[in-house]
């Protein structure tokens, strides 16, 4: 949970090598070169310009839009470009383009590609494995050496590859152990007696990723659930330390995730200015209230802390067991307060968990089965300024599609079984 120890890049990394070192660890250089030759340079591949979405018309299935729960039924969704064009009854629809490629979807139901707000992709491998799963947009809970903004890009040049990422860059921890490796200007934090503690050591490691290109900063306030030698509980950045962090995020437009356990540490995040708290197993009423007062967002990531339950080790799985009915005490509280809400599996160490599982955990917290569904569509999407591209399927809205079999309102376990996946106009092929 939050970030798997992953080999560094070359000893002989320099400054312009740091992206094209991330590339490589995340497996992307081989699959732009892949992608090269069907673009010439002249259409801006070459060039770091964006790909162009596919032409796609999706027909004859049930048509469910989260922001309403209206359900459509025999729809129509046309995508140009890989955005959706017009969404509707045919008749609202009109004639439909000429020589594009359908989908049927004739006994099925269709939805918006899901958001996974809490996702470490470290390869090329796990990024497309996370679209096959349904998470067509995703926010990075962090990578070790920068992998997160090359998936970025690997996006935008081959969106059917990725999914729409905000990258977060490395994380902001006390020991940055071989992560101190991912960027030369970190170097000088190898000597910290302390570790990155100091308002200086901060800011640093915070305007590295910002110089890199991050598009949020992560950090911690509580040590690790996942590993069995570290006690959740624990606190290990003060509020000061997190509004030194927060306040170097924001001089930039920049918002913070935070992992977070305990109730004084979820409170110490939020006070402090956070964006949105992750985990959060024993957040009380009193930081919910002031979450809410805030529009700080909720990120429980059940799906990790189910999968806590599960393990071999008897400490962890005891911890699992402990945690989870906890969290989803607290998040009905959440929802129940007016806290915002957002789905996020916390995948990481090479295993995607499906985005629909995080879905189902929400609901079986106790949310229905269409307010669960909004923390994986326009819930998710809100939080990382995305409202206007993902969460639904109408004009101006990115071409991302989910085509399940079932009706996702009566059984959520379909969103964990996508029929098809559309990745901005294109159909992604199942994987062999």
């Amino acid at each position: 949970m939050c970030v798997e120890n992953t080999p560094p890049p070359s000893n002989r990394l320099t400054r312009r090598g740091v992206l094209a070192g991330a590339a490589a660890l995340a497996g992307t250089s081989a699959v732009l070169a892949g992608t090269a030759p069907a673009a010439s340079a002249s259409h801006g591949v070459l060039h770091g310009a964006p790909g162009r979405g596919g032409d796609l018309v999706v027909e004859g299935g049930r048509l469910l839009d989260p922001a309403t729960g209206e359900v459509t039924e025999d729809a129509v969704v046309v995508i140009a470009g890989g955005v959706v064009r017009a969404a509707g009854t045919r008749g609202r629809v009109g004639r439909l383009p000429a020589g594009v490629p359908v989908l049927r979807a004739h006994g099925q139901w269709i939805l918006p590609g899901l958001v996974d707000a809490h996702i470490h992709l470290n390869t090329a491998a796990e990024a497309r494995d996370a679209v096959l799963k349904g998470a067509t947009s995703a926010r990075s809970g962090s990578t070790n050496f920068y992998q997160d903004i090359a998936v970025r890009e690997l996006a935008r040049q081959a969106p059917e590859q990725a999914p729409r990422l905000r990258a977060a860059g490395v994380f902001v921890t006390p020991d940055l152990g071989d992560t101190i490796l991912a960027d030369p200007d970190l170097a000088p934090l190898a000597r910290l007696r302390d570790g990155v503690r100091s308002a200086e050591a901060l800011r640093r490691v915070v305007e590295v990723n910002l110089a890199r290109g991050a598009d949020t900063i992560k950090t911690r306030v509580n040590e690790r659930a996942g590993l069995p030698e570290q006690d959740p509980l624990v606190q290990v950045y003060d509020h000061e330390q997190l509004s030194t962090i927060v306040a170097a995020a924001r001089r930039r437009g920049k918002g913070v995730l935070c992992h977070s356990y305990s109730e004084k540490g979820c409170h110490d995040a939020v006070t402090a200015g956070i964006r949105s708290l992750e985990h959060g197993a024993f957040v009380g009423e009193r930081t919910l209230r002031e979450m809410r007062r805030r529009g700080t967002y909720f990120t429980p990531t059940l799906t990790a802390i189910a999968g806590l339950a599960e393990s071999s080790d008897p400490v962890l799985a005891e911890r699992g067991r402990t945690y989870l009915p906890v969290l989803k005490r607290a998040v009905l509280a959440a929802h129940e307060l007016g806290v915002p809400l957002a789905a996020g599996t916390d995948s990481s160490g090479g295993t995607v968990d499906p985005i629909g599982r995080e879905v189902e955990l929400m609901h079986a917290a106790g949310l229905s089965a269409l307010d669960a569904i909004r923390t994986a569509t326009t819930g998710a999407a809100k939080l990382l300024g995305l409202d206007s591209t993902a969460g639904r399927l109408a004009r101006g809205f990115a071409g991302d599609v989910l085509v399940v079999d079932g009706d996702p309102l009566a059984d959520l376990g379909v969103l964990s079984r996508p029929a098809r996946v559309v990745r901005a106009g294109f159909a992604v092929p199942a994987a062999a």
